[in-house]
């Protein structure tokens, strides 16, 4: 099994250097940023990052402001470190999509031990979330099929990619820019009107299923659950 990937971002670098030395300790590939501007650039050019931990005051783009961003396109586990310990901050963190919320100073020992809980919690191992199921239409990024209640359904591999990220940004307004960086990586410099062809395509072979991918007009789509 290949090393689970931490993107870890803090301006300071000893506190980068503290938290990677207790990561790689357990096991795990550390990636650096030391703004948010630069996490997210990491961020949109790494698909492979099992978790974020994430500073929240950072020149550039703050932390709360980075987790925002990333929440619009995925579902990675993000873990919040502050030096602020007020209550209205660590509900604000939540509220921008942190799934948790440390407070420094901290032991860097229980910061790893969090990071294992949460990606056990989140199931990210070689096969995690491999079936994702909504209403009939059960998707396995395993096996690569697909089936609408209980019938196989053949799709392209850039069909299967597109509602498999659908249906793991559920409920979530995407526009044709995030879905192209999302589904054709951001190295692709395409007509975005080819997702409005992929979009038609994928709902015919859904048949009434189709229907949950919403058109939002002037922007993109949203998988609507």
């Amino acid at each position: 099994m290949d090393k689970l990937k931490v993107l870890v971002v803090d301006d300071e670098s000893r506190m980068r250097k503290l938290v990677r030395d207790f990561l790689v300790k357990k096991d795990f590939e550390v990636i650096e940023a030391a703004d948010g501007t630069e996490a997210l650039d990491i961020f949109y050019e790494d698909k492979d990052i099992s978790l974020i931990i994430l500073d929240v005051m950072m020149p550039k783009i703050d932390g709360w402001h980075v987790c925002k961003e990333i929440r619009e396109t995925s579902t990675v586990p993000i873990i919040m470190l502050t030096a602020k310990g007020d209550e209205k901050d660590e509900l604000n963190g939540f509220e921008c999509g942190a799934d948790e919320y440390i407070t420094k100073p901290f032991s860097p020992k229980i910061l790893v031990a969090r990071a294992e809980a949460l990606l056990r919690r989140s199931n990210i191992t070689d096969d995690a979330n491999s079936v994702m199921e909504y209403n009939g239409i059960v998707l396995d990024k395993t096996a690569h099929t697909v089936s609408i209640d209980g019938k196989d359904i053949e799709l392209s591999f850039k069909e299967f990619e597109l509602l498999s990220y659908f249906m793991e940004n559920p409920s979530i307004a995407l526009s044709r820019e995030k879905i192209l960086n999302g589904v054709w990586n951001y190295d692709y410099f395409g007509d975005a009107r080819t997702i409005d062809t992929h979009v038609k395509k994928l709902r015919a072979k859904m048949g009434n299923k189709g229907d949950v991918i919403k058109t939002i007009w002037g922007m993109g789509y949203k998988f609507e659950v």
